[in-house]
This record gives C-alpha cells, structure tokens and sequence, in this order.
C-alpha cells in the first residue's frame, strides 16, 4: 500500500478534515476542488499535520477534468489507493417548488459528480486494488420532505456504492458508503433553493449538530479501517436507520408530521 488519497470538495469542509485525517497518518493526497484558495489554505495544513501532495482545480460536473485529474495523480504520485468522492451540494424546497434546472443542478454534481468520479479513478484502482469511499448523506435513507432533489441524489450514491461493492470485490477493491446527518459545515454556502425559510431551517439544523466535520473524519477513518461498508457517523442517524429498517412506517408519520411544520411555517 502505498498511500496515496483523492479527495473531491478538499478545499472546505468534510473534504478538508478527511484531508487531515489521512494527512496525520503521513499519506500523500491530491485535493480537488472548484476553489483553489480553500484547496492552498488545505494543503498548507495538510503540511502542518504530517502529509503532502498537491491541488488541482477540479469540477465533478466535467469528466475531463476529473480524467486529467487521475492524470496528475499518476504523474506525481505514481498512482491512487483511495478515492474520496466528496464534492456535494445542498439544495431545498418542496417538489412543486422546484424547477428542472434545481434538479438538473443537484443531480450533476452530487449523483453524477461520484458517477464520474467513480470513473475516472477506477482504472488507477484497479491497479492499487484500492478503495473508493462515497460521501452519501442520511437523507440518503431517511428521504426527509422539502429537499426530494437532494434526497434522490444522495440515494443514487448509496445504490451506485451498492453496485460497486458486489462488482468490484472480486478485484480486490473495497467500496463504502458515508451518510452523516447535518453536521457544523460550510455546506450552506452553495445552498440553492426556491425558500429563503428553508435554508433558515436547514442553517437550524446544522447548528443544533453535536458533532463537528473532524469528528465525522476520524469516525470515518476508524470504520473504514474495519472494513464496514455503511457508515453512519452519526448515533441518531444510526437509530433512526434500525427504526426505519424495522418499522418504515414509523419514519413516515415523522417525516409527514415534520411537512405539516414546514408548511405551517410558510403560512405564517
């Protein structure tokens, strides 16, 4: 194993504190991001932590540069042993709210950004027999209302991270889902929704949160170090995950309940 880590979305956020988390193990990292002040602001600290590499500016949407990504990472670092597809957006409103231009948005970068991803890495995999980790969210499998285009999104990367697993195993590359709930991130910043209330409420949510991006980063290094392929850093996202796979219907009313709220809201 040589250690050597990509990361999509390096340059803030997530993507930021997974890069340090594998840079204090001394690992070699290639950063990707769309913004290349936050990817030197990163690779600065992933100096500081005991790891190196480089960054290369890089949107999920255009496969050619996620292509001469894979590229670099071959030049300079001689091949890839982890791909992280990080990269993701947040985006809400109710269905009726949303345009086709909010879902083709959400889709090309968070579906089709790890499609992509998953892609252009994969031949550099094959070669390291390495292993992709997918950055999901729990909306993935908890399908929360006023954020379908989100939710839709995020479950095509669990079941793309599903395909993988069962196609790639018999390579010898391991594959894992991430699905975190809200989490204290700059998430927000690329919030797109036809509601200014629901980013209000999502802003909410993200700051009631107990944990914070580097603890969801050494959550993730730990699990998967012990191979496991569904990780849920979050203990509620846990347990709401065993509710719903027990009783879906329990979820349901929630989430029905929780729609009544939002809705009233509006009205108000």
């Amino acid at each position: 194993m040589h250690n050597r880590i990509m990361i999509t979305g390096a340059g803030s956020g997530l993507g930021r504190e997974i890069a340090l988390r594998w840079a204090r193990e001394g690992w070699q990292l290639a950063l990707g991001d769309i913004n290349p002040d936050g990817l030197e602001a990163t690779l600065a600290l992933v100096r500081e932590a005991g790891g190196d590499g480089f960054t290369q500016r890089c949107d999920v949407r255009d496969y050619s540069q996620l292509t001469a990504f894979a590229q670099a990472c071959e030049a300079r670092l001689g091949g890839i042993d982890v791909v992280v597809n990080n990269a993701g957006v947040a985006s809400g409103g109710f269905f009726s709210d949303l345009s086709l231009e909010d879902w083709d948005w959400q889709l090309s970068i968070n579906l089709m950004g790890v499609i992509k991803g998953c892609k252009a890495f994969l031949p550099l995999l094959e070669r390291s027999q390495g292993r992709i980790i997918n950055i999901a969210s729990l909306a993935a499998l908890m399908q929360a209302p006023a954020m379908s285009n989100y939710n839709v999104a995020k479950a095509g990367v669990v079941a793309l991270s599903e395909s993988l697993l069962v196609e790639l195993k018999p390579q010898g590359i391991d594959v894992h889902v991430v699905c975190p709930s809200f989490f204290q991130t700059n998430l927000l910043d690329s919030f797109r929704g036809p509601d200014p209330a629901m980013k209000a409420q999502v802003g909410k949510l993200l700051d009631s949160s107990p944990i914070s991006a580097a603890d969801i980063a050494d959550y993730i290094f730990t699990e998967v170090a012990k191979g496991s392929f569904l990780i849920l850093p979050h203990e509620q996202g846990r347990m709401a995950w065993a509710i719903k796979r027990q009783n879906p219907e329990v979820i349901y009313q929630q989430m029905i309940a929780m729609t009544e709220k939002l809705r009233a809201k509006r009205g108000a």
